[in-house]
């Protein structure tokens, strides 16, 4: 179990190259020229989570979201207190979608969980959608991305980190 171990670290750092600062839940990948920072969301309540809450977001910094399987996803902006840029890529890496979503108003005080959740927009994938990636508002636009582009990843060893 330990040589498992050893050998699964090993090879995520050989596969998504080890920075000064690896940490057991990131990957840096390269996106239009840029490497960015990615935290990996793997489960179903790191990915509920998202980036709520949080109010900044460095310029290489974001989140990489794996799902157990590919399907028609959607994403908002609950909670969260920051502009994001989304891009949601199917089961090889292509682009499906590509957003920038911006800060929504918070919850109301008189408003209810139920009202603030129906009124958020929603940001779907166009297709079904095996990962999605996060970054600071403005990313892709700046990169270049477009629908229909392939970002590499190690897509075999990504798959099975999703739970």
């Amino acid at each position: 179990m330990v040589i498992r171990l050893a050998l699964l670290i090993i090879g995520c750092c050989i596969t998504f190259g080890c920075s000064s600062n690896p940490t057991k839940n990131s990957v840096s990948i390269g996106i239009g020229g840029e490497n960015f920072h990615l935290e990996l969301v793997v489960d179903d309540q790191s990915r509920a989570q998202g980036l709520m809450y949080r109010t900044d977001l460095g310029s290489d910094e974001g989140m990489l979201f794996i799902f157990p399987f590919a399907e028609e996803r959607s994403f908002w902006m609950k909670n969260c207190l920051i502009d994001i840029d989304l891009i949601f890529l199917d089961s090889r890496g292509t682009v499906t979608a590509v957003h920038t979503m911006p800060l929504e108003p918070p919850r109301e005080a008189n408003e209810t969980i139920i009202q603030y959740e129906t009124r958020l927009l929603h940001y779907f994938s166009n297709g079904p959608a095996r990962f999605a990636i996060e970054l600071s508002s403005g990313s892709f636009k700046r990169l270049g991305v477009h629908v229909n582009d392939r970002i590499t990843l190690d897509l075999p060893t990504l798959k099975r980190l999703a739970r």
